[in-house]
């Protein structure tokens, strides 16, 4: 049995055994997997865990996550869709309205780095489309946790914290136990474990996506400075491992001075060795004769990130249709997109950009449509309905309208 299989096993088991078992197994988990001892009075982040927590930060990075708040707040407000009324000749009106998800369930990761920015990326969308249920879970190991992921939390007023992480945390989201209630949908990026268990539970809950290693491809002429594509590459491969960072050029010396520039920032890091294992892994440089040809290769790779660092960095990107977010010219780097642009940085991976979109206010929202029509349509459509569902062998069809023909 190789590893993916012993994962896939061994997740179905636990989720198995929480939706069976309830708060018995989940505090088991707890205690095994997240070093959680006492977990059933333990279960809970405190309203005084977060007033601690909140000591410790410092106010420059409070105020940073103000701002963060405030600008990922006022994009998606405009990305909220309106009510609308179709109505024709046929007096038929048909009012369709947006109604947002009643209870939401957050995996806020943790893993080889704490990230207070995908608190705020993940719970503004949902609040701002309107949805009032919002529980987090979080990863805890040995009763640990970022005091800044606390303040994020704090900031968007969710009270409902519990000390989960891993499948466990998603089968209880899921199914429900004694202490949590299920919800509607799970969102946000996991690790290996999170990601297989959201893959397992998909039609018994919605999700956002199938989260996996984070991902950039970056598109670069020598106009570029081969330094700051250097820490662009870097800035993702620092993510775990796993992360992939691809460049692709038409200039093999700018490859090389890109590399170069590598070697050496690597060294003045604090997350070296992730990085260097990461690009020895998932590290490539793509050299092309024309970079025409660079659209078509991101197109088919899909990448989470897209950075297009070219002094004509307009036509390549008219040309791009796969790709979870584009960076476009060399002042707006990845990393601000992580933290303070004010678009979600929960994005598709592993080639999923060709058939999702990141997380916004539509992934929280149900369209729903109310049809209301006079007797005139009944005279006017009503005659073709009958043909079409006569054609289908659909009698009761047919006759539910000729009735009202007859009138």
């Amino acid at each position: 049995m190789d590893l993916n299989e012993e994962i896939t096993d061994k997740v179905s088991e636990i989720l198995k055994n929480v939706k069976e078992g309830g708060n018995e197994s989940l505090f088991k988990y707890m205690e095994e997997l997240d070093g959680i001892k006492n977990p059933s009075k333990n279960l809970f982040i405190s309203q005084t865990d977060i007033k601690e927590a909140k000591a410790k930060c410092s106010e420059e990075s409070l105020q940073a996550l103000g701002l963060a708040k405030k600008r990922i707040e006022e994009f998606h407000l405009q990305q909220m869709p309106k009510d609308s009324l179709f109505s024709d000749d046929q007096k038929i009106n048909i009012k369709t309205r947006w109604i947002p998800l009643e209870s939401v369930g957050v995996y806020i990761p943790g893993g080889k780095a704490s990230y207070p920015s995908s608190v705020l990326m993940t719970i503004i969308p949902a609040q701002v489309a309107g949805v009032k249920n919002i529980k987090a879970t979080i990863p805890c190991p040995n009763n640990k946790i970022d005091p800044l992921v606390l303040a994020a939390l704090d900031l968007c007023n969710i009270e409902e914290i519990y000390k989960i992480g891993g499948s466990h945390a998603i089968a209880a989201l899921t199914w429900g136990t004694e202490t949590i209630s299920k919800v509607d949908i799970i969102i946000g990026p996991g690790n290996k474990w999170v990601a297989e268990a959201k893959k397992q539970v998909i039609g018994n809950v919605k999700i956002d996506m199938i989260a996996g290693p984070s991902e950039i491809l970056i598109i670069s002429d020598n106009y570029s400075n081969p330094e700051w594509v250097a820490a662009d590459l870097i800035a993702q491969a620092e993510h775990d491992e796993t992360a992939q960072a691809i460049l692709i050029t038409d200039d093999i010396s700018f490859a090389k001075k890109v590399d170069e520039c590598i070697r050496i920032q690597i060294s003045q890091l604090s997350r070296s060795m992730i990085i260097s294992e990461s690009l020895k892994n998932n590290g490539y440089a793509i050299v092309v004769h024309n970079l025409s040809k660079s659209a078509d290769i991101a197109n088919t790779i899909a990448p989470e990130h897209l950075s297009i660092l070219c002094k004509d960095y307009e036509i390549i990107e008219k040309e791009i249709i796969n790709a979870g977010v584009i960076f476009t010219g060399v002042w707006t780097p990845e990393a601000m997109g992580d933290y303070i642009i004010g678009s979600s940085h929960v994005l598709p991976t592993n080639g999923m950009a060709k058939n999702y979109s990141g997380l916004s206010v539509f992934n929280f929202l149900r369209r729903q449509s109310t049809i209301m029509g006079e007797r005139e349509t009944i005279k006017t459509l009503g005659p073709p309905a009958v043909i079409l569902a006569e054609c289908e062998g659909l009698d009761a069809h047919a006759n539910s309208i000729k009735l009202r023909l007859k009138d």
